[in-house]
């Protein structure tokens, strides 16, 4: 990948893109994200369950050779006993010379039963250990199941919605040669934690999540550092929430004309690297040049009001869960 452009200073009278443009209508933003969360949701627990998967199967591998070496064990003590027999307390009796020696061979007979008690214990305890890992391997690959039916579900959604604005698949902006991003935190479980707009926006005088904080800075440090704007008061969508921002693909900032030549594939590397990185930095959904990427469908094609703000042609729109 080439990166087009130098850093540029922001742009102190750059027009903003209109209102209400980062994902068409209210009810489509609403689904969009519904479709976005629920998919990241059941992929996370999807890919939680496939580890839990793997930990238990290496244990009942494990338990599986710890049960032939166990068989093995009581197979040899069984044909034991069942070769010499065992010995009541008169034949004991009868055989010992002496008091004494009576008591000595009470005493070793008993260890051995005691040994073999053991044995026989283990075998039957790892035996329930083994079924019971059998039993928990069932239950995940039904959880995947589950899952799986779930992201399908989402993906119909996110279709479903994303067909009023186009719908249609598209080509996208994809480049193995991206940058790494630096991963975002998640929790212990991989799923990603509720942020409120708690910090100072760069772009703007507002406020920012932590989590598009770090996605910003992360485009930077990856050589993306025109015009950007945030935080946007007023109306509804990611903006106002401190969860989304416009990264102009002009170097001045925003301009009333759609990209093209270097601006434009500023604008193209800028959105590969995104989709790269989304997993890595918590991305709901990218919209660039007419086009709207998201988790669950890829590309797809986008249409808004015809103007290069609405259809994303002089901007690369990110919206962060």
């Amino acid at each position: 990948m080439v990166f087009v452009g130098t850093p540029a200073a922001p742009a102190t009278a750059a027009p903003k893109p209109a209102p209400g443009d980062e994902g068409g209508t209210k009810s489509l933003r609403d689904a969009l994200e519904a479709a976005a969360r629920g998919h990241l949701e059941a992929k996370a627990k999807l890919e939680a369950s496939q580890k839990r998967q793997g930990e238990l199967t290496a244990e009942l591998q494990r338990l599986e050779a710890r049960l032939t070496v166990l068989s093995a064990e009581v197979g040899v003590v069984a044909a034991e006993s069942y070769r010499v027999g065992r010995l009541s307390a008169m034949s004991m009796l009868l055989n010992s010379g002496s008091p004494e020696s009576f008591l000595d061979r009470v005493a070793g007979l008993d260890l051995m039963a005691q040994r073999d008690s053991r044995r026989l214990g283990t075998l039957l305890a790892t035996r329930e250990q083994a079924t019971r890992a059998k039993a928990a391997i069932d239950n995940e690959v039904k959880e995947q199941g589950r899952q799986l039916a779930v992201l399908a579900k989402r993906k119909q959604d996110a279709e479903r919605a994303l067909a009023t604005v186009g719908g249609g698949a598209a080509g996208g902006f994809i480049s193995a040669n991206s940058p790494l991003a630096k991963p975002a935190p998640r929790n212990s479980d991989g799923s990603w934690p509720k942020e409120s707009c708690t910090i100072d926006d760069p772009t703007t005088d507002g406020c920012i999540t932590p989590r598009t904080l770090h996605a910003y800075n992360e485009a930077r440090a990856a050589g993306f550092k025109r015009y950007t704007a945030c935080k946007r008061s007023g109306g509804d969508g990611e903006h106002p929430k401190g969860r989304a921002c416009d990264f102009s693909a002009a170097a001045g900032g925003f301009e009333d004309k759609s990209a093209t030549g270097g601006d434009r594939t500023y604008g193209n590397n800028l959105a590969a690297f995104l989709v790269k990185n989304a997993s890595r930095l918590g991305v709901m959904y990218v919209i660039w040049y007419r086009q709207i990427w998201m988790p669950s469908t890829g590309w797809r094609a986008y249409s808004g009001a015809g103007s290069p703000a609405a259809d994303h042609t002089n901007h690369v729109h990110l919206s962060m869960l």
